[in-house]
């Protein structure tokens, strides 16, 4: 009976040790579970889908990027791995787990029974740099959700360009071919009148022409159901899915802020310079770490001999003697280089995005330029050459003739100028990313990236 009135306080200590084994969490942890928390409620569980905007074809864009970081699986995935960062934290910072331990002394009979308990300790410092460090790891694993959020609201803004593209690709390529027939009609009535080699030249010329536009047109088709598949894509629909609402949309020149705006924007927000700024946060936070490795762990624990009387303890204890100065010092040497080495990507990073920054910016200004001089000088003077052509046609068919060429170059000219538009555009998609400034997101999305 000596041994349940020793071993019952015993276990009563200890039970009530381990209820608090789970340790209070660090408000970076804690503020990282509430955003994540939020964010999870918005995205719904594997089991059930989150409530999705209702889009219509008359929709804006930010209707359907909001749909697509909602829907998109590449969103999801990258949630789940911040989840499992996060929660990667608690068993950073948590005591090792208890070992049970069991020691006999056997010869003709059982000798001796001893079961025992044994505790690992680090030291508080030591648990709580380890936490810190998983902690950042978090961080870092956040800010790759933010990068995949707004890289799928890019992707669903450019297949919208995309699609807006072709769709005014094949009205043009219509009123090219009509164009075309006109002219070829003319071409035809001159070559049979009067005007012999120099009609013919211009009949060939013209249907070569036509079969050209004929053929863009129906490539034009071909384009329409690549860039509808895209769009479905982007808003994280299967191609087995129902097909969303198709927009009918316009293209237009997106307003942009000023290139000191910009950059300002940029260095506080770009995605992969966050991200690049949290990996130096998990380098420090290894540093500390490293710095811990010089501590000693040690253990307690006791085993009760069962078979004994009068009933014998015994206690054990172990030390960890970091004894090996090279050893910690080159782990703390690893670690301070990883911490250089993360500064010196941020800086490179500076480098790249401000020369990324000038090259997206050329695009832009260089298709501006080009835009006002189509819509400023170009397409007005033809407007007056048109005018002048369907003045002169009373004269004759020559007159008949130059309208109709007249009307192919003003088509000719709008493809270019909604190449422009296109290139322009994408290039504007491209800037919204680098300032993480995409399109309106989801509210809770939006709480995310701070």
């Amino acid at each position: 009976m000596r041994a349940p009135r020793i071993l019952f306080p015993a276990a009563a200590l200890v039970a009530s040790w381990a209820a608090g084994c789970a340790g209070a969490p660090t408000v970076a942890e804690t503020v990282a579970r509430d955003r994540l928390n939020r964010v999870g409620a918005a995205l719904g569980s594997p089991a059930e889908k989150p409530t999705l905007p209702v889009v219509r074809a008359d929709s804006p864009p930010a209707d359907f990027v909001r749909y697509a970081v909602l829907n998109h699986p590449a969103v999801v995935a990258a949630y789940y791995d911040w989840r499992a960062a996060v929660e990667a934290t608690a068993p950073a910072r948590a005591l090792p787990d208890p070992k049970l331990t069991f020691e006999a002394d056997i010869a003709d009979t059982l000798m001796t029974f001893m079961p025992g308990l044994m505790f690992d300790f680090m030291t508080p410092g030591k648990r709580a740099a380890m936490g810190r460090e998983a902690a950042a790891a978090g961080e870092v694993a956040h800010r790759v959700f933010v990068a995949a959020v707004l890289r799928t609201a890019a992707e669903a803004r450019k297949a919208w360009v995309e699609l807006a593209y072709v769709a005014e690709v094949d009205r043009l390529y219509a009123s090219t071919i009509h164009a075309v027939d006109e002219a070829l009609a003319l071409a035809n009535a001159d070559y049979a009148t009067t005007h012999g080699m120099p009609g013919f030249d211009k009949q060939i010329r013209l249907q070569n022409l036509a079969a050209q536009h004929h053929a863009h047109h129906a490539a034009a088709a071909d384009r329409l159901v690549a860039a509808r598949a895209r769009f479905k894509s982007a808003l994280g629909l299967a191609p087995v899915d129902t097909d969303p609402p198709w927009p009918q949309p316009m293209l237009t020149a997106t307003p942009l802020p000023t290139e000191d705006e910009l950059w300002r924007r940029a260095s506080a927000a770009n995605p992969d310079l966050a991200k690049m700024r949290a990996m130096i946060d998990m380098a420090l936070a290894g540093v500390e770490v490293a710095h811990n490795a010089g501590t000693p762990d040690f253990s307690l624990g006791a085993m009760v001999d069962l078979k004994a009387s009068p009933l014998m303890v015994r206690p054990t204890a172990t030390l960890s003697l970091p004894i090996w100065r090279d050893k910690i010092a080159a782990t703390v040497a690893a670690a301070e280089a990883r911490r250089d080495a993360a500064v010196a990507r941020v800086s490179a990073e500076q480098l790249s995005l401000a020369t990324e920054l000038a090259q997206m910016l050329f695009m832009v200004r260089e298709a501006d330029r080009m835009l006002v001089s189509i819509d400023s000088v170009a397409l007005p003077n033809l407007e007056r050459g048109l005018a002048f052509a369907e003045a002169g046609a009373q004269s004759g068919p020559a007159g008949a003739a130059m309208i109709s060429e007249t009307r192919l170059m003003q088509i000719d000219l709008r493809h270019e100028r909604l190449d422009l538009l296109r290139q322009r555009e994408l290039a504007a998609v491209d800037l919204a990313l680098f300032t993480a400034d995409v399109a309106p997101l989801p509210a809770v999305l939006a709480a995310a990236a701070p």
